[in-house]
């Protein structure tokens, strides 16, 4: 991992803490003009690439592979759930996050089937915005990356290292990366279609109250699955519909 955007966040998330109203309390969204805009953009590209795609995706694929598709994915976050877990101390969790992801990795197949499930042991879910919480790190403003969607400046440095810590980052071949990239944030935002009805109202103001209201609980629940983030590498458009 490069040490300059680490470093970048770090000074990024000691300016943001310091943001504040007028009457002494934290801003959760004290950049909306800026989001705004990003949100825009990020919904554009999801309107004339992402989502079709997606629906292409849907379309083409039976059930079955879509489904081993979405079990492969699931089990790298298995890996990222492990190193998480060991990091927060959560050794129950770590234990079933290795548990599953040894099984499916064998017995299903490199994870496109998921035996783990049907022998009882529950996912455990974790990532380092969530390890940085246990950490003691507070949340932050509210942010809209380009391409990455809702973040808060916490999950935000949690992306930067989970990216990094994912499985298959570390393929040498570059192309089948990036393939696996790519097919994760079509599979992921197949998966959100039948979702988008349940938008209503300002669209920027409800993916931003659902995504910090997901993230609280999955931060203080630990198994809570985040809707609007972190699919397969953390890094996908599927959150701006």
């Amino acid at each position: 991992m490069s040490v300059k955007p680490l470093l970048a966040g770090v000074c990024l998330t000691l300016l943001m803490s310091a943001v504040t109203r007028a009457d002494g309390a934290q801003d959760v969204d004290p950049f909306e003009g800026i989001n705004r805009s990003i949100f825009e953009i990020n919904s554009s590209l999801d309107s004339y690439v992402t989502r079709p795609l997606s629906k292409g995706y849907r379309y083409v694929a039976p059930l079955p592979v879509e489904r081993g598709v979405s079990n492969f994915f699931s089990n790298l976050t298995d890996f990222n759930a492990l190193l998480n877990a060991l990091l927060q101390g959560e050794l129950a969790g770590a234990g079933r996050a290795g548990k599953r992801f040894f099984i499916n990795t064998t017995l299903g197949l490199g994870g496109l089937f998921d035996p783990a499930t049907r022998a009882g042991i529950a996912p455990h879910r974790a990532d380092f915005g969530q390890t940085l919480a246990k950490w003691g790190m507070s949340r932050g403003p509210y942010l809209v990356l380009p391409f990455m969607g809702p973040r808060s400046v916490r999950s935000g440095l949690g992306t930067l290292v989970d990216v990094n810590a994912a499985p298959q980052n570390y393929l040498t071949d570059i192309s089948t990366r990036n393939w696996l990239y790519v097919v994760s944030t079509v599979n992921d935002r197949a998966a959100l279609l039948d979702a988008e009805q349940l938008i209503s109202g300002d669209r920027y103001i409800f993916v931003r109250d659902a995504y910090l209201q997901q993230r609280e609980a999955f931060v203080n629940g630990g198994n809570t699955q985040d809707s609007f983030s972190d699919f397969g590498a953390e890094d996908d458009w599927a959150e701006e519909f």
